[in-house]
């Protein structure tokens, strides 16, 4: 199942991120997690790699195992990332002679150490070059990108990064992921614009609950989210108290998931951090089949 498949006509796409683990020991976790996942019936299942592209080879490896393991449609990551056009060219086209479906095409963030992107010599400089590549030379994926609620923290303002969006959906993306947020008034602000702009594909957003309070702290430092001061607070009175931690950050996911199914997103992508038990209590509370009888 394609992007485009998964949102169509209707139907709502949901869908699973993981990413590889550092170590063997963590993949039989990994499919324990994931075999767990599947009685929700995803659309498909993406999966990410470490920084630098340091697991590109082991998420092309991952993404064919889920699929052929589960039965699911899968996606796998992309980042321009220390890569020329060659290197990019040979390792899309291993993903096509193994049916990979789908690619998330990103920019990537600088290296660790470094405060700024620099592109390969001989590669993309933005997401939207690395789009525009996937479509002119291997058009059979469906291409997804990231999209930023909060605006992307390079971004010069809001208006910058929206314009910046709409030229990677322009180039050929399938389908908008968001980055994760914690205040759906700033995704609905998002969307109003989005559409003001004249964005058409599926603007999907990007769930993460908290299930470790200074992990989560640490995640949204990198990436420019925010966290509500009354769920702060919250986290902050049972610091240390992983369960508790864990009822407040799925109690605040699902209060958020209700008010996007009612304000009809077309699906909902969980960050899961290759763990299933808060996405699963989340959608055990949410229900969805009731709501997603398109999806196939």
């Amino acid at each position: 199942m394609k992007f485009r498949d998964a949102y169509g006509s209707g139907k709502f796409g949901l869908s699973f991120e993981i990413f590889p683990p550092k170590m063997p020991a963590g993949e039989g976790a990994l499919l324990e997690a994931i075999e767990a996942l599947m009685a929700f019936r995803p659309s498909f299942v993406t999966c990410t790699y470490g920084a630098g592209g340091s697991t590109r080879e082991k998420t092309l490896e991952l993404t064919v195992a889920i699929r052929e393991r589960f039965g699911v449609s899968t996606a796998a990551h992309l980042t321009c990332v220390g890569s020329s056009y060659e290197a990019l060219r040979a390792w899309l086209a291993v993903a096509a002679s193994q049916r990979i479906e789908n690619i998330v095409a990103l920019r990537g963030d600088p290296p660790r150490g470094e405060s700024r992107f620099i592109p390969a010599d001989g590669g993309p400089a933005h997401a939207t070059e690395l789009v525009a590549f996937i479509r002119r030379e291997f058009p059979q994926f469906g291409v997804g990108v990231a999209g930023y609620p909060e605006t992307h923290q390079e971004a010069v303002s809001p208006e910058a990064d929206l314009a910046h969006l709409k030229r990677k959906v322009e180039a050929g993306a399938d389908a908008v992921i968001t980055q994760l947020f914690y205040d759906n008034r700033d995704f609905f602000a998002f969307r109003r614009r989005y559409e003001q702009a004249g964005i058409r594909v599926p603007l999907v957003p990007g769930i993460l609950a908290i299930i470790n309070f200074a992990q989560v702290q640490r995640i949204t430092t990198l990436c420019g989210a925010k966290l509500p001061p009354a769920l702060v607070a919250q986290l902050e009175d049972r610091r240390d108290d992983a369960e508790a931690e864990l009822k407040i950050g799925v109690a605040h996911a699902i209060r958020q998931c209700r008010e996007l199914l009612d304000a009809g997103v077309p699906g909902l992508h969980f960050y899961v951090l290759n763990k299933a038990t808060a996405p699963a209590r989340i959608l055990e509370a949410l229900d969805l089949p009731a709501r997603a009888a398109g999806r196939v």
